[in-house]
C-alpha cells in the first residue's frame, strides 16, 4: 500500500510514456488530471485510465474538468455535450423547479459518463458568481445571485453523488468579481472580508455546511484579508475554511503553473507554500519539466487526516455499462433536458468497435 502523495500531475499525451510512468510512480504523486489531449476516443480513454489505475495501490486519483459548456475536456465518441451552467441559471429563473430538476439530472449524466471510463472526480461545479465582470468565469457560473447558485449547486452535486462521484466546488473564495484572468494575469479583489462574505462567499459557505467533499482554491489576491493569493494563504485555508467554518473536505490548489501563482516564486516555492497553507493536493499542469524539478526536492510528511480526505474523493458504488445506462430512465430524462436547453447531443453510444 502506497499513500497518496500531495501532487496532482498530467501526462504528456494520450499514452503513458516511460517518463510519465516514472513521475506517476513517484511517492509525491497522488493524482492525475486529464485534458483534451489525452482523449482520442472512448475505448482509448478507458484503456489509458485502466493503465494509470494499475500503477499504484490504492490507485491514483483521476480527475478532469468536465463542467459543461466551454470547459469539457472529453467530447464526442460517447460523451454527451453538456450546457453551460449559466443556461441552467436561465432555466431556474424561468422555472425554479425545472432548473433544479435539470441540474440534478445533468450533474448525474456528467458524473456517470466519467465514472464509466474510470474517472474518479470532476472539478465541478463552479460556485463563483457571474457578475458580468470576469470573462474567464462568465457563463461557467450558474448565476449572479448567491441564492440561485446555492440552489443549483445543491441539485447538481446531488446528481453527482447519485452517480457515485464526489463534487469539487471552485474557485474558493470567489473569482467572479475580478476582470483579470488568473491564467495569464494577477487578479486582485480589493473588497473587505465583510463585503465578500455577503456575496461571493455565500455559495461556498452553504456548500461547506452541506459537507461538499472537495473545494478548489483560486489564485486571486484579496489584500484586505491577506497579501498572498488565496491558494497560498493560511488565512483563507487554515483560519477561515478549516478553523472558522470547520471544513473537513479535501482542498485542491488551482494549477500552480498559472501566471497568478508566479507571484509566490518558483514552482518549488509555490508547492511548498500552498501545502503549508493547508492545501491537500497541489496541481502542476502542462509542464512535466516542472514536475521533475519538484519531485527532486519536495519533502512532505504523511498525514492520516489528509489521506482520509483524499480517499473520500475516489468514485464509489456500481457503474452501469453502456447498454444498461442507455436503458435507464434517468438517461432518457437527461437527454430531454439536453434537448430543451438547446445543446446538440448525438447518440451517447455510437459504434465503438
Amino acid at each position: 500500500m502506497t499513500a497518496l502523495g500531495p501532487l496532482m500531475i498530467d501526462l504528456t499525451g494520450p499514452e503513458i510514456t516511460p517518463a510519465d510512468r516514472r513521475r506517476l510512480q513517484h511517492p509525491s504523486t497522488g493524482g492525475v488530471i486529464l485534458f483534451a489531449r489525452h482523449f482520442e476516443g472512448w475505448a482509448q480513454l478507458a484503456e489509458l485510465i485502466a493503465e494509470i489505475r494499475a500503477l499504484r495501490r490504492p490507485h491514483l486519483l483521476i480527475a478532469v474538468d468536465q463542467e459543461g459548456g466551454r470547459v469539457q475536456r472529453f467530447k464526442g465518441d460517447g460523451f454527451i455535450p453538456l450546457p453551460t451552467m449559466g443556461r441552467l441559471g436561465d432555466l431556474f429563473e424561468e422555472d425554479h423547479q425545472a432548473g433544479l430538476e435539470a441540474a440534478r439530472s445533468l450533474g448525474w449524466l456528467m458524473a456517470v459518463q466519467l465514472r464509466e471510463v474510470g474517472v474518479d472526480l470532476s472539478f465541478a461545479p463552479v460556485l463563483d458568481l457571474d457578475r458580468g465582470i470576469s470573462g474567464v468565469i462568465g457563463d461557467r457560473a450558474f448565476d449572479e445571485r448567491p441564492e440561485a447558485v446555492i440552489a443549483l449547486a445543491i441539485a447538481w452535486t446531488g446528481g453527482m453523488q447519485d452517480a457515485g462521484m464526489a463534487a469539487v466546488g471552485k474557485h474558493y473564495p470567489g473569482h467572479g468579481a475580478v476582470a483579470a484572468d488568473s491564467h495569464i494575469a494577477h487578479p486582485v479583489d480589493p473588497r473587505s472580508l465583510a463585503s465578500i462574505e455577503k456575496t461571493d462567499l455565500r455559495p461556498f459557505r452553504a456548500m461547506v455546511d452541506r459537507l461538499i467533499p472537495g473545494l478548489m482554491v483560486s489564485h486571486v489576491v484579496y489584500p484586505e484579508v491577506d497579501a498572498r493569493p488565496a491558494g497560498f494563504s493560511p488565512v483563507w485555508v487554515r483560519e477561515i475554511l478549516r478553523q472558522q467554518w470547520g471544513y473537513e473536505g479535501a482542498v485542491f490548489s488551482d494549477d500552480l503553473t498559472m501566471a497568478a501563482a508566479s507571484a509566490v516564486g518558483e514552482i518549488e516555492a509555490r508547492v511548498e507554500q500552498c501545502l503549508a497553507a493547508g492545501v491537500d493536493m497541489a496541481l502542476i499542469c502542462n509542464h512535466p519539466e516542472l514536475v521533475d524539478r519538484v519531485q527532486k526536492t519536495l519533502s512532505f510528511t504523511a498525514s492520516p487526516q489528509r489521506e482520509a480526505r483524499l480517499t473520500r474523493m475516489f468514485g464509489h458504488g456500481p457503474v452501469p455499462n453502456e447498454v444498461a445506462l442507455a436503458r435507464k430512465p434517468r438517461y432518457a430524462e437527461a437527454l430531454r433536458w439536453i434537448e430543451r436547453l438547446g445543446v446538440d447531443a448525438p447518440d451517447l453510444f455510437p459504434d465503438r468497435a
